[in-house]
């Protein structure tokens, strides 16, 4: 998820209300409060409780949604948020991996460290995340298949980029009550097909209706032809959506008449001419893409365009 700020940088809480009105109604099957897209290290604690205690009221029992509960410190300390994140309601506390360790020490200090926090959080449902920042840690597909024997951890979301490192991970915790879900787009199909749970990439909050149409129809005998297509133009604009994000996501959702501000606190440049007729080739090849296959493109409940890429 992102989220809305108004201009002065506070939470837009009625913004973030069209936002996930949008996101369920696109065809969501579950939100990611407070993560790297919704700029969660800019945020205080207070409000990264407050964010996700607003996202799991508005999905009520529509979709579970999970948000992140470790911010560096110690063991004891992360744990500490994790129950008050818990608190909040959510289906799962996530764990970010590179928070529990650092960028060069022996995996063991992770495994060690993972484990030290299952103990200090009792029953909470947790998750893990191999979020890229600060730096990415991945996690092996064998400490992945300990913490599942644990039957604490049930959501992982990779971020290895690689089919081949994502499928002997499915094959790790096939079975078991981990379900993966991939950040890469480039993967997404082979990894669906392989056993992944679901998809969770920072494209599909530009327009979370394509992805939701090739978690649905990717086994489809019916309709592979259509599903090859849109993997291949998803891969192609997933280019797109990395350039100046979450800002371009903002400014992508405003100009799809989402009544958000483009105010982000993740510092953004001017966008340049050129990135912004990327955008707005962006947002034609997406709608071409949606008569195509008979996707409904998802117009949000209250239209104010207030900027545009120009």
């Amino acid at each position: 998820m992102l989220t809305p700020f108004r201009p002065d940088g506070t939470i837009d809480y009625d913004g973030l209300d069209s936002l996930i009105d949008f996101y369920l109604e696109a065809g969501a099957t579950g939100l990611f409060a407070t993560c790297l897209s919704s700029e969660m290290y800019e945020l205080s604690p207070d409000e990264r409780l407050s964010l996700t205690r607003h996202v799991v009221r508005r999905a009520g029992n529509h979709v579970p949604v999970v948000a992140t509960g470790t911010f560096g410190g110690s063991v004891r300390e992360q744990a500490a948020f994790i129950r008050r994140m818990a608190d909040t309601g959510i289906a799962a506390a996530v764990v970010i991996s590179s928070q529990l360790t650092g960028q060069d020490d022996h995996p063991d200090v992770l495994r060690d460290n993972l484990q030290a926090l299952a103990e200090a959080t009792g029953t909470i449902p947790l998750g893990t995340y191999e979020c890229p920042v600060p730096y990415k840690v991945l996690l092996p597909p064998d400490l992945l298949k300990d913490l599942a024997r644990t039957e604490r951890f049930s959501y992982h979301k990779d971020t290895s980029c690689d089919m081949r490192d994502i499928g002997t991970k499915l094959n790790a915790v096939r079975g078991t009550g981990i379900r993966l879900f991939n950040a890469n787009t480039p993967t997404a199909l082979d990894s669906l097909r392989a056993g992944a749970a679901g998809l969770s990439p920072i494209s599909a909050n530009f327009y979370p209706e394509l992805y939701s149409y090739l978690c649905r129809t990717y086994t489809d005998p019916g309709k592979q032809d259509e599903v090859v297509y849109l993997q291949r133009m998803l891969t192609i604009m997933d280019g797109v959506t990395r350039l100046c994000y979450p800002f371009s996501a903002k400014l992508f959702l405003q100009n799809r008449g989402l009544p958000i501000e483009t105010t982000c606190r993740i510092a953004a440049p001017p966008l340049p001419y050129e990135i912004g007729q990327m955008l707005r080739s962006l947002e034609e090849t997406f709608r071409s893409i949606c008569t195509e296959l008979g996707v409904t493109v998802v117009a949000p409940k209250t239209v104010n365009p207030l900027t545009t890429y120009a």
